[in-house]
């Protein structure tokens, strides 16, 4: 025995020595190498985590904040860099920009390349500025680029590295921020923080344990339920068995899925709880559930959650699902594809070819039936576009489109019982007005859903008629169900902004808010990123100074009225009013506002959150929040929307001194234009006696933009300008002939429309030949700041559908 215990004791000590030699001490550089090493590694799979749960929209913004974060924290960039390429703020006191660059730039663009002649890597070609007025022919030409990211530089800074060339993006060209952040990123940190593989489900499944459940969100398209039940089989969890429970939550299903939850912790089996989103006030109750099986759940326990993520009216997936139960499990969001092509197959995919047998009318329940699957996917797809697409995010789903071709069956089978023709207008106002119309609330966008399925659902499909750009309907007659399968896969052109009937604009101004986004979300999450990181108002104090020593003073309201005899309180004076005293009321407000922030800077006053807010915004070059509640519609920076709202107030002043109106009003500059052109109908109405209730407003444009050709005020009506396109473009007429509406410029996003007198007529002479009805709106969000319909004269030859599905309208401010 005493042998024996030698025996182990030597091996114990044998065993220790080896252990001892395992341990090799790295020194230099190899443990500068080892650590770096860890450091990336790391670094890859804590963002390969988070990435798995982030939405496709926001992968870029996560990893372009952790990229910049790296190069900070590697004393790359400095924070005044991080933080002047996150907010490019524009100079105060700019110098004059050169007459020759305002045909190609705005006044905030080039007061914000002012501000980066403050960085060393600007310095070294000569002031930015100065480059720009001398070399403007080869800024032009490198504005003007289609991927301005990798082409040549001009002269003064060619010599820029890939970071700082992202300044010139951001400031000048927005629309390629994207791709040069995806290519910066893939040469900083590598393409795998870029490129994702495809979801793993058996690779995601060892990261977890038993007290740590897997979300997954759901989308169009992907259902995660036969990944779960694929890996169940090869891992012995079936429903057959027992072992895994899966229950679609809805009302009764309550008790049931505590119960199955208690039961499968026990018994170590898997529970799928699908749909928990409609059960937001059982949430707190499986939280609780959660808490309690942690205490004595089998190893082999696992839970699987599914919810949709939250609409558009609902805010954050926090807000709808309990964060406890966010932060405990492993997060999935596996997108589909969004691009047409997917789109369209996906659709499709929701019938068979018992669906077609099932239709009396085969082969026009084939053609239709494909045409309003490629409709399902136009419509999804204009999402992306912004409001320019749809003023709203509307929830379509895969239920409208199985319910209208069910539809669409009954409704064929019906008209070959009774033997008359397909009920065309009867389809195409189920489907757009209730079907998928049930969904829309905005006017516009209903017009545009119907116009889609007036050139979409019609008997010319039976006859090849083209479906989009160069993509035809097949031949019903000859093809089936999986020849169609078929066709979409070897027949479908490359997607392109026409194939929604948009122009390339569209794209470009969708990657120009796509790479505004991005730095406006890093802004917001990094609370403003101010250069010292610490958000000092005191930082604030050039820019109120700068602001105060601008402001004009208030409109003497008392000595304007006492100018005014009872007769003078005609309509367009009293819209001259109330202008005026809205616009005292919001320099008022301005005034005070930034005076108090003054006063908590020197110390005389305490410092509230709505002054550390004001010094935020000032930094950040954003217009502030109650400024913007007395203020009107408007998407600018706060330098472009102050030099805007100077130039409203001068409008003001010169309108309160005439006192009558002026040759042509800037309506852009009004705090309330539907009351202007009200006024105007009020004017006709009482000169020509004539009810108000049936005049409407008339355009005419005339063919200048000068407004020094205006003589005076027109005989009828009244002159307005500040107009611009969007989704179109403008032709001048020749001589006295009245322009008309044409294909847009490519990189002329916002053309400006040439003076335009609007004169007001009963609604019988109202003449819409040859006519366009243009929505008017206050900004590029459309929507609510809807301000009047306008009639926009077109080439006789066209149709208004060309437009209406461009999304053509007009504009009162230039973002």
């Amino acid at each position: 025995d005493d042998e024996d215990d030698d025996d182990d004791d030597d091996e114990d000590n044998e065993e220790e020595e080896e252990e001892e030699e395992e341990i090799i001490e790295l020194q230099g550089k190899e443990l500068k190498n080892r650590v770096m090493l860890l450091e990336k590694v790391i670094t890859y799979f804590v963002f390969d985590y988070t990435r798995r749960g982030l939405l496709d929209a926001d992968k870029l913004t996560v990893v372009s904040m952790m990229a910049i974060k790296i190069l900070v924290r590697a004393g790359q960039v400095t924070l005044e860099e991080r933080s002047i390429l996150i907010n490019a703020p524009p100079d105060p006191q700019p110098p004059t920009m050169p007459e020759s660059a305002k045909s190609w730039l705005t006044e905030t663009q080039w007061a914000q390349l002012k501000t980066l002649e403050t960085l060393d890597a600007f310095k070294k070609g000569g002031k930015l500025t100065e480059s720009l007025e001398q070399d403007g022919l080869g800024w032009k030409r490198w504005y003007v680029e289609e991927k301005a990211e990798t082409a040549d530089l001009p002269r003064s800074v060619r010599d820029l590295g890939p970071f700082h060339r992202l300044f010139l993006l951001r400031i000048l060209r927005p629309d390629r921020i994207g791709a040069a952040l995806t290519e910066f990123i893939t040469s900083n940190l590598g393409g795998e923080y870029v490129e994702q593989e495809p979801f793993d489900m058996e690779k995601c499944f060892l990261e977890s344990t038993n007290l740590t459940p897997f979300f997954f969100v759901l989308f169009p398209g992907v259902d995660p339920t036969p990944t779960i039940e694929a890996l169940g089989r090869k891992l012995g969890y079936t429903e057959s068995n027992g072992k895994l429970v899966n229950i679609s939550m809805g009302q009764g299903q309550e008790k049931v899925a505590l119960d199955a939850l208690h039961k499968a912790a026990n018994g170590g089996g898997w529970i799928m709880l699908q749909n928990i989103h409609l059960m937001q006030d059982w949430l707190k109750e499986l939280e609780r559930g959660l808490e309690i099986v942690e205490e004595f759940a089998h190893d082999d326990f696992r839970v699987y959650l599914t919810s949709e993520p939250p609409g558009p009216m609902q805010g954050r997936l926090w807000d709808l699902i309990p964060e406890p139960i966010l932060q405990r499990c492993i997060k999935v969001a596996d997108e589909a594809p969004t691009d047409l092509k997917s789109n369209l197959r996906r659709a499709y995919s929701k019938f068979s070819q018992e669906n077609i047998d099932a239709c009396l009318k085969p082969k026009e329940f084939k053609a239709t039936l494909f045409a309003l699957c490629f409709f399902h996917s136009l419509i999804s797809g204009r999402i992306k576009f912004g409001a320019q697409g749809w003023s709203k995010k509307y929830p379509f789903n895969d239920g409208d489109l199985t319910i209208c071709g069910q539809v669409l069956k009954n409704y064929l089978n019906n008209a070959e019982a009774l033997g008359t023709d397909v009920p065309w207008p009867d389809l195409r106002y189920i489907f757009g007005e209730i079907m998928y119309g049930g969904h829309i609330t905005d006017p516009w966008d209903r017009r545009v859903n119907n116009t889609y399925l007036s050139v979409l659902i019609t008997p010319e499909l039976l006859q090849g008629a083209n479906l989009a750009q160069n993509f035809k309907s097949p031949d019903a007659s000859k093809l089936e169900y999986t020849h169609y399968v078929k066709y979409i896969e070897e027949r479908f052109p490359p997607e392109v902004p026409q194939m929604f009937w948009l122009h390339p604009n569209a794209e470009i101004g969708f990657l120009t808010n796509q790479g505004i986004a991005i730095f406006k979300t890093i802004s917001e999450i990094s609370g403003g990123g101010s250069a010292g990181g610490s958000g000092d108002i005191a930082e604030a104090q050039p820019i109120i100074t700068a602001y105060m020593g601008q402001l004009p003073p208030n409109l003497d309201m008392i000595e304007i009225r006492g100018r005014l005899k009872e007769e003078d309180y005609t309509p367009f004076v009293i819209v001259s009013l109330q202008e005026s005293d809205r616009m005292n009321l919001l320099l008022s407000h301005m005034r005070s506002s930034m005076i108090e922030l003054e006063l908590g800077i020197s110390g005389a006053l305490n410092v509230t959150d709505g002054m550390e807010q004001l010094a935020k915004d000032l930094q950040a070059n954003k217009v502030n929040g109650l400024w913007a509640e007395k203020a009107y519609p408007s998407l600018k920076l706060l330098s472009a929307w102050f030099a805007d709202l100077l130039l409203r107030v001068d409008q003001c002043v010169e309108w309160t001194k005439a006192l009558t109106l002026l040759k042509s009003i800037w309506l852009s500059g009004l705090f309330n234009s539907m009351s202007f052109l009200t006024s105007n109908m009020q004017v006709s109405a009482r000169y020509y006696n004539l009810p108000l209730d049936f005049m409407t407003n008339r355009c005419r444009f005339y063919n200048t933009r000068d407004l020094n050709e205006i003589t005076g005020v027109p005989e009828r009506g009244v002159n307005v300008h500040g107009l611009f396109m969007e989704g179109a473009g403008w032709e001048d007429g020749k001589g006295e002939e009245e322009g008309y509406i044409t294909e847009s410029k490519m990189k002329d996003l916002h053309p400006v429309m040439p003076i335009c007198n609007i004169y007001s007529v009963h609604i019988d002479e109202m003449d819409w030949t040859a006519m366009y009805h243009c929505p008017v709106f206050s900004t590029s969000l459309r929507g609510a700041t809807f301000i009047f319909q306008a009639n926009v004269r077109m080439d006789p030859d066209e149709l208004e559908e060309r437009w209406t599905l461009a999304g053509a309208a007009m504009l009162t401010q230039d973002d």
